[in-house]
């Protein structure tokens, strides 16, 4: 979906059409951007960014906080549009989902056509644009999705792979951030192409198991399939303070409250874990996790609470130094009666 939760408010609220609308954090906290309308993106402003510096950049944005309910709402119209075409989706987000169409129920053999009528479907529904990359692999289809935004369709034959990922700048990889960049940069690599000189041991020796995947990406390959369902490793909430926290109660309140988060999103999956993870952001951004796993699996918020409080107390500076940010996650799962709330919109 094209800049989602900014396109959901603009559409219903028409007064903020054609205006740079920020969704996410106030300016004037610690909050980031989660989504900038076009509008928005023309003056530099994009999605992690702190609300701050969004402000400074564009003065003039409207900066809205997130309405979760909504863009679930719109999210689930849109899988049930999806859902019309094929039963294999892989869902990534509230806006993001990749089809395998080649056995699609609307038995049309060219997939071009069937994500041109599936972008026509979401948007006589919703009255949200969506972008889409028609290519023979999720990689590449990626990458497609992101090349002409908004609204934009574009297609990756077989025999155009080479051509199409020849001069891609290596940022657009999946996974490769800003120090994968640089080193990928200070090895001579700018492009997909330059890449191509580069040896796979080269590439391991430098990057490990992932220069493996930077070697078949840069020629491609990509041999993952389309998932309908994959259950999620960890399930966590965290927090960012206005200020910072000093006070030991008062951090603790806020555990609490990330636990029912936590429990609540636990009892969803219809899952149970045995580890709980405290993260710890320090005043001076210096970050730490301290886990615990248990003999018995848990899901209840007050057990979630206790033992992420522990932590705070036993393993980490809290009370004696400030805290920007606090999060508690479980991981380490026991399946018990899953509700299949993913699989029935299917």
């Amino acid at each position: 979906m094209d800049a989602f939760y900014a396109a959901v408010e603009q559409r219903d609220r028409p007064e903020l059409k054609g205006k740079p609308v920020i969704v996410g954090g106030s300016p004037e906290s610690r909050g980031v951007v989660s989504t900038a309308s076009y509008e928005a993106r023309k003056f530099g402003v994009h999605s992690a960014m702190p609300a701050s510096q969004a402000k400074r950049l564009c003065p003039q944005g409207i900066f809205l906080r997130p309405n979760f309910e909504k863009y679930e709402s719109a999210s689930l119209q849109i899988r049930h549009v999806l859902g019309n075409y094929t039963d294999v989706v892989q869902t990534v987000s509230l806006d993001e989902a990749y089809l395998d169409v080649t056995q699609n129920k609307l038995r049309i053999e060219d997939p071009v056509e069937v994500a041109r009528l599936m972008k026509q479907n979401i948007f006589a529904v919703t009255r949200l644009t969506a972008s889409a990359g028609v290519a023979p692999n999720k990689f590449l289809a990626k990458i497609a999705s992101d090349l002409k935004k908004p609204d934009g369709l574009v297609t990756v034959y077989p025999k155009e792979i080479p051509a199409f990922l020849e001069p891609l700048a290596v940022r657009k990889i999946p996974g490769v951030g800003p120090v994968t960049e640089e080193k990928l940069h200070k090895l001579g690599i700018q492009t997909c192409g330059d890449m191509l000189l580069k040896s796979r041991e080269e590439l391991t020796d430098h990057f490990g198991k992932f220069g493996l995947d930077l070697y078949g990406m840069a020629r491609g390959m990509d041999e993952s399939p389309v998932i309908v369902y994959a259950p999620p490793q960890q399930i966590g909430s965290e927090e960012t303070f206005e200020k910072d926290l000093m006070d030991l109660k008062t951090m603790e309140d806020h555990l609490r409250e990330l636990a029912e988060i936590v429990a609540a999103r636990l009892t969803e999956e219809g899952i149970q874990g045995r580890t709980v993870t405290l993260k710890v952001k320090y005043a001076d951004f210096t970050q730490i996790t301290r886990n615990l796993t248990l003999r018995e699996k848990i899901h209840a918020a007050k057990e979630i609470a206790q033992h992420a409080i522990s932590l705070l107390r036993t393993k980490t500076a809290a009370g004696r130094k400030k805290i920007r940010l606090l999060g508690i996650s479980v991981s380490h799962f026991e399946k018990s009666a899953r509700r299949q709330n993913q699989l029935e919109f299917f």
